[in-house]
């Protein structure tokens, strides 16, 4: 029985978590001193007899009774964190940083469908997999790539800005973490308001319980993110629906004459099928798509 992909990188991340939890825990009970040595200090006795312990803290030997030998507690070791130290956050030791790590690893898929086109590039791509009657071809990777791809051609400016404006001066250690991530937020908000819909904007103010912003800028992150993922969905699903109509005239064509001339026992898809192919490849399908797509984000 194969577990899904989603469970597997779950229980993947959940092993990684713990390994590198476990060896961080060995490097720091290795790094911490069990005791704390005491180091004997002598004034230049060099006798060999053995030492009784005075009430003040001082060695005495029985030997010689001018010459104390002082009792010397070494300073403790300064703890040794080897581990990513991360700017601006509270805690800088290594399991922390690798929870950290490994939940914004996590969140990169649902921060990738929220804020950038990728879902709507998909849902289109895939309305048109079923409108030419295809199962398999192109594959699940190759349409995720590709929307990937066309993500990337149209955040680039958005990316651009986020990394010259809040990146660059936290690593120069000019603002914290908490600074570059708020700065971050604006070219993303001037994005996402750009597409989304006032209706849906409407929608979640009131499921929010929060009073009507004065300007679009003044929108919370809390309503902005799913309003504009379901704008995003309804524009994908549009897209989808109209690329969908020309397919569906040559089927129900093809349908008819099959049924007309009495061919009942051959599937009317097996004679549509290479039909929509050699129409879409007749008008050059895939330009005209991804021109289209383009051009609705300009």
């Amino acid at each position: 029985m194969t577990l899904p992909q989603s469970t597997r990188r779950c229980v993947a991340l959940t092993l990684l978590f713990i390994v590198f939890t476990a060896m961080a825990a060995a490097e720091e009970n290795a790094a911490a001193p069990d005791s704390q040595p005491i180091e004997l200090a002598d004034s230049g006795d060099a006798t060999g007899a053995s030492a009784d312990l005075s009430p003040y803290g001082m060695l005495a030997s029985p030997g010689s009774s001018n010459s104390p030998i002082i009792m010397q507690a070494a300073p403790p070791a300064a703890p040794n964190n080897g581990g990513l130290q991360i700017q601006g956050l509270p805690g800088s030791s290594v399991p922390w940083s690798i929870v950290i790590m490994l939940t914004a690893l996590t969140l990169i898929p649902s921060v990738l469908l929220c804020v950038t086109p990728f879902a709507r590039l998909l849902i289109v791509f895939h309305f048109l997999r079923q409108a030419l009657g295809l199962q398999t071809t192109p594959s699940n990777q190759t349409l995720i790539g590709l929307s990937l791809i066309l993500t990337f051609f149209l955040m680039q400016p958005v990316g651009a800005q986020i990394f010259k404006t809040a990146i660059v001066p936290m690593q120069e250690g000019h603002i914290t973490t908490m600074d570059a991530l708020k700065i971050g937020q604006v070219p993303l908000r001037k994005f996402m308001i750009h597409y989304v819909r006032e209706k849906d904007v409407a929608l979640f103010i009131d499921l929010a319980k929060e009073p009507r912003p004065a300007t679009p800028d003044d929108l919370s992150m809390r309503v902005l993110l799913p309003a504009y993922i379901l704008s995003e969905l309804k524009a994908g699903f549009q897209i989808g629906t109209v690329l969908f109509l020309p397919f569906l005239i040559v089927d129900m064509v093809v349908a008819s004459i099959t049924t007309s001339i009495g061919m009942l026992q051959l599937p009317p898809v097996v004679i549509s099928t290479p039909l929509k192919l050699l129409l879409f490849l007749m008008v050059d399908g895939w330009h005209l798509l991804i021109g289209s797509l383009m051009r609705s984000f300009s």
